[in-house]
């Protein structure tokens, strides 16, 4: 699917140069997986990351997983039944 948008030409000067295409593509992306919409492996897709980018492209931009107590319990109880 392609989407195009209009920016004002008082505000077209003001805007970084560079592949716009590409940032409103990776803002459009970033936004749908904050809201829930779609999945780390369809970001993945949409921009065409490998596998192994994606954690450094999500940190870059302020995402990290969700990691809860409880997440955080289990492998300090999965550790101690390993000895450490």
């Amino acid at each position: 699917m392609e989407v195009s948008f209009q920016i004002p030409d008082e505000l077209a000067g003001v805007v970084a140069p560079g592949d716009l295409s590409r940032r409103a593509l990776e803002a459009f992306a970033l936004e749908e997986l904050r809201a829930g919409r779609i999945t780390e492996v369809d970001l993945r897709k949409m921009l065409g990351l490998a596998r192994i980018e994606l954690d450094g492209y999500l940190k870059a931009h302020g995402i990290f997983p969700d990691y809860t107590m409880e997440d955080f319990e289990r492998e300090r109880q999965a550790l101690k039944e390993l000895g450490f």
